[in-house]
């Protein structure tokens, strides 16, 4: 039997390098991207082709599909997981922040799964789309990224339906909170738009705890990985699926609880219940 290939995107750390680390020691052999040539250089030494990818860049992503048309002939599984989340009120960030955060999340998952199509159809391939739970229960000070995953979930959809003459799958994953360096560039990018000139500035400590929200009691990568590599696997494939703490506990609020009283649960904990 030939090795099975599978490529992730944004394995420089996180929920992305444990996925990198799962699937190799499955037996895939793991084509694992970056940007940054300091983290292509330790994914190199840790036994995995890596490959310099810019999601947002057509030309990147066409070499890459040269490359591995070229070496492998072929692509099983297709992890889409490079992402960042835009935290912030959304009209500080206006219309910019919302396309940056489209074109990372929402954007580049059409692009390279439209580049490797040839490669998925030749080996009835499989594509795992990386969502998140705050695609359903949306929070204020993260208007963009929920609305990025709302739309990860909702292509999906899509995806599942129009791959399906061709044999590949699509398994979309919705994690909840997973142990990364997310929060600490969710704060970054949060702290980046929160200026004594917004009108937001004093809520600045609600934009706060919700960009660092996602690493409340957060499930190991390594888990998620593990988790995630049995649902690859397994049989019967999901077509949804919910892993870490909170994923299926937040769905469930947000279908179960009215809506006015939610709204009012997320004002008081974002400090959102006080006249400015």
């Amino acid at each position: 039997m030939p090795q099975p290939i599978a490529l992730i995107t944004g394995c420089s750390s996180g929920i992305g390098r444990a996925l990198a680390d799962a699937f190799q020691t499955a037996g895939y052999r793991v084509w694992a991207t970056a940007r940054k040539a300091e983290d292509l250089a330790a994914l190199q030494a840790a036994g995995f082709t890596a490959v310099q990818l810019e999601v947002n860049d057509t030309a990147s992503i066409e070499q890459l599909a040269a490359r591995l048309n070229e070496e492998a002939g072929g692509l099983d599984v297709l992890i889409n997981n490079a992402g960042y989340g835009a935290m912030g009120p959304l009209l500080d960030g206006g219309a910019p922040a919302l396309q940056r955060q489209f074109e990372t999340n929402v954007f580049s998952i059409v692009g390279i799964t439209r580049a490797l199509f040839p490669l998925l159809r030749r080996k009835r391939g499989l594509v795992v789309n990386i969502g998140s739970v705050s695609g359903v229960l949306v929070t204020p000070f993260a208007g963009a990224y929920c609305a990025s995953k709302a739309a990860v979930h909702a292509l999906s959809d899509a995806l599942r339906l129009e791959l399906a003459p061709f044999g590949i799958g699509v398994l979309e994953v919705q994690p909840g909170a997973i142990a990364s360096s997310f929060g600490a560039n969710a704060s970054r990018e949060a702290e980046s738009l929160i200026g004594e000139g917004s009108p937001w500035w004093p809520l600045r400590e609600g934009i706060r705890a919700r960009a660092n929200a996602s690493q409340d009691k957060p499930t190991p990568a390594e888990q998620f990985a593990r988790e995630l590599l049995a649902a690859v696997q397994g049989g019967k494939r999901p077509r949804l699926l919910r892993l870490g703490n909170g994923s299926r506990a937040l769905p469930l609020l947000a279908t179960l609880i009215p809506k006015g009283l939610l709204d009012a649960v997320l004002k008081k904990r974002f400090g959102l219940n006080r006249a400015l």
